[in-house]
């Protein structure tokens, strides 16, 4: 019933279907991904004098199995300068993101503080709080310390 010629298609139909699947069972597989991880996703600076030292470090690690690649740290406010890491972080290295406040500014510090990576959370929110206050102000210590107690 079957002639050569079908016999010789029947197989190269199989050969491409078998062909077919195996490169979709291999591209199935999980894809390598980068995740990044915080030491903390907050950064007290306490009650700090006027001019004092504004940079902090924001310390994290690639737990993924891709390199991460921070693509984009933006503040909120033109006071507050974050520095990406301009290099890919591998699997299971470290890397920072340094931030510095302009503690020239007699206030609260509240900001946030946005990286943007290829990570599988794509965009962290990391923020800095405390107070900056005048050169020997200790008033307001106190006063801040008497609100926290309560």
């Amino acid at each position: 019933m079957f002639t050569s010629l079908n016999k010789k298609i029947m197989k190269q139909l199989v050969a491409i279907l078998f062909v077919g699947l195996l490169s979709f069972s291999i591209n199935a597989q999980e894809k390598k991904i980068a995740k990044i991880e915080f030491e903390s996703d907050t950064i007290d600076y306490g009650t700090i004098e006027k001019g004092a030292d504004g940079v902090r470090t924001f310390k994290f690690k690639n737990t993924g199995d891709a390199p991460l690649i921070i693509t984009k740290v933006k503040s909120s406010c033109g006071c507050t300068v974050p520095e990406k890491p301009e290099a890919p972080i591998l699997p299971g290295d470290t890397g920072e993101i340094k931030v510095k406040y302009d503690t020239e500014r007699v206030m609260p510090i509240r900001k946030t503080i946005t990286v943007t990576s290829n990570a599988e959370t794509p965009t962290v929110a990391l923020k800095i709080k405390g107070l900056v206050v005048e050169a020997g102000d200790k008033s307001l210590d106190a006063k801040k310390k008497n609100v926290i107690e309560q």
